[in-house]
């Protein structure tokens, strides 16, 4: 048979290129098998449970999350989460039930792990605990938070309660009652996570009830001032418990009672720069970071937030930027300081008085505030606003929205003074400076005033 040469070469080349098709196609499936295979995996792992255990052994205490030791560098918070990753913590305690799964999700987006809290009601809420149909709503509100977020790969443990009372009298004992079905329900439908509650400071009598009357894994306390007695404290309490405890919450000292205070009751709140000094020297003097017991700490506010001023425990800005104590739980967390600088002020004075000076004003009267920096070279710009002093209480309870500042005219003088004329009400009031350098870093101070009018 005679073939001839071009139609060869051609018949050739069209082989060659069904081959390179078929290859192709080949490459495409398998490549199209692998992301499928993957995607799916990563779905599977997002609505796969971390399962968590709280273990003893020879050396302490410590927490197994999918059998691997889980250090918890923590903060109590609600946001930022990528920051508290960038900066070396790996655990966030939420209390926001609402919002949880979005919490959950962004949590896991930055490899963060959750401490849900679950808000229920203290003991003295007797007229919800003698009822039972009260007492079963709210059993069931939690269960379908429990049911809903359990398998949530970010999820660590439940948090039941915060600085709840924990009393002897046997006219709690509907409290107990209810406590106690919702750790059973929890237990019962989720038994891959831990269960906590919270406690304000080291209290004997609580941890006596909760050791006796309740079934949890881990006591957990907020402390703050108290700090430097918790050593004392757990050593001289550990014949009857010598349980695993976490801090959920500790840093600098809150609006309450023992913080220094003006003649009217206006708490005095240290400037930023002071805050970061007091946290570094409480978590290096004073946290017990050598107890085989203590298995988790959480620095407070991890994000910002009312109470008393929305300055006081905010580590950062409505907006997200950040103040000095995130470059000292970066240190904490990793020891080693960031790079970028944040500003850092002394104090402020209002017509050369400090905020413990009982300062009383005159409506209308000029006032000149000024602010003393250990940098003012770094300083970019300063905002300047005045609040009513915030005392408003619902129900007992703090005010936890944001007051609107007062409409001010101020006539800058400088970055670091500036002029203004105090309100013509009667009243506290506080003014705030916020410095930002140039690097969106922030800082804060305020000092109250009080206005009082002849009519």
């Amino acid at each position: 048979m005679i073939v001839n040469r071009d139609n060869f070469l051609l018949g050739l080349a069209g082989l060659r290129l069904s081959v390179k098709k078929i290859a192709y196609s080949i490459i495409c499936c398998a490549c199209l098998y692998v992301s499928v295979t993957l995607l799916s995996c990563k779905d599977e792992q997002r609505n796969s449970a971390a399962k968590v255990r709280i273990v003893q052994s020879d050396n302490g205490y410590a927490i197994l999350r999918n059998g691997k030791v889980f250090e918890i560098k923590g903060a109590s918070g609600t946001s930022n989460f990528q920051t508290l990753h960038e900066a070396g913590g790996n655990c966030l305690r939420v209390w926001d039930t609402l919002h949880l799964r979005q919490i959950l999700d962004s949590a896991y987006a930055n490899d963060i792990a959750v401490i849900a809290g679950l808000p229920i009601q203290n003991s003295d809420q007797t007229e919800l605990y003698n009822d039972p149909i009260k007492t079963l709503r709210q059993l069931s509100k939690f269960q379908s938070v429990i049911d809903r977020h359990k398998n949530h790969p970010a999820l660590l443990m439940w948090c039941l309660g915060n600085e709840l009372d924990f009393p002897y009298k046997p006219s709690y004992n509907s409290f107990y009652a209810a406590f106690n079905a919702i750790t059973k329900m929890i237990r019962r439908i989720d038994p891959d996570h831990p269960i906590t509650t919270t406690v304000m400071n080291f209290n004997k009598k609580y941890i006596t009830n909760i050791q006796l009357r309740c079934d949890i894994d881990v006591v957990s306390f907020n402390i703050f001032s108290n700090l430097g007695l918790l050593r004392k404290d757990l050593s001289e309490f550990s014949w009857f418990w010598n349980g695993p405890y976490m801090l959920l919450e500790w840093g600098t000292d809150g609006p309450w009672p023992g913080c220094q205070s003006t003649a009217w009751g206006a708490f005095i709140e240290y400037p930023s720069k002071k805050k970061a000094d007091i946290i570094l020297h409480r978590y290096r003097q004073h946290m017990p970071l050598e107890d085989p017991r203590l298995i988790g700490n959480f620095i407070f506010f991890w994000g910002s937030k009312q109470e008393t001023t929305h300055t006081w425990f905010s580590i950062f800005d409505e907006h997200g930027r950040k103040s000095e104590p995130v470059a000292i739980m970066q240190y904490i967390w990793k020891r080693t300081l960031p790079d970028e600088h944040y500003p850092q002020i002394r104090y402020m004075l209002l017509n050369h008085k400090g905020a413990g000076d009982n300062i009383l004003l005159n409506p209308g009267q000029t006032m000149l505030p000024e602010l003393v920096m250990h940098d003012k070279d770094s300083v970019m710009s300063v905002n300047w606003e005045i609040f009513k002093e915030d005392w408003y209480k619902e129900n007992g309870q703090n005010n936890t929205r944001k007051l609107i500042p007062l409409d001010t005219k101020f006539e800058t003088d400088g970055k670091l003074t500036t002029l203004f004329k105090s309100p013509m009400e009667e009243g506290p009031y506080r003014i705030f400076a916020k410095i930002y350098d140039y690097n969106g870093n922030f800082a804060t101070c305020n000092t109250p005033f009080y206005v009082m009018s002849d009519r």
